[in-house]
C-alpha cells in the first residue's frame, strides 16, 4: 500500500506507524467512572468494513500525523490530511 503523503509526496506504508481509529478520544483518567472507561476505549471498539477514518505517523519521513480515509475492504485510500491543519492534538503512538 502507497499512502500519499500531503508533505512527502506517495510514499510505502513501511514508512508509516499506524495508530488506529481516528474517532475514539482517550477518556479522562481522573473521572469517577475511568477504570470502565478505559475498558471500553481499549476492548469494545467496532471493527468495520468499509470506509474507516485512521490516523498514521509518517515516522520514516516528515514526522507528521495523518488522518486516513481508508477501505478497510480493499485498502483503497480516499482522503489524506495534515492532523495539525485539522487543529487536531497529536496522539500518543
Amino acid at each position: 500500500m502507497r499512502i500519499p503523503c500531503p508533505l512527502c509526496g506517495e510514499r510505502d506504508a513501511s514508512e508509516f506507524t499506524y495508530l488506529g481509529d481516528a474517532g475514539p478520544r482517550r477518556p479522562d483518567p481522573t473521572a469517577p467512572d475511568a477504570a470502565e472507561a478505559f475498558h471500553d476505549y481499549l476492548h469494545l471498539r467496532d471493527n468495520p468494513a468499509g470506509w474507516h477514518v485512521e490516523l498514521w505517523y509518517h515516522e520514516a519521513g516528515c514526522r507528521s500525523w495523518l488522518q486516513v480515509s481508508r477501505n478497510t475492504l480493499t485498502h483503497e485510500l480516499g482522503e489524506v490530511r495534515r492532523a495539525e491543519d485539522l487543529g487536531l492534538d497529536e496522539p500518543s503512538p
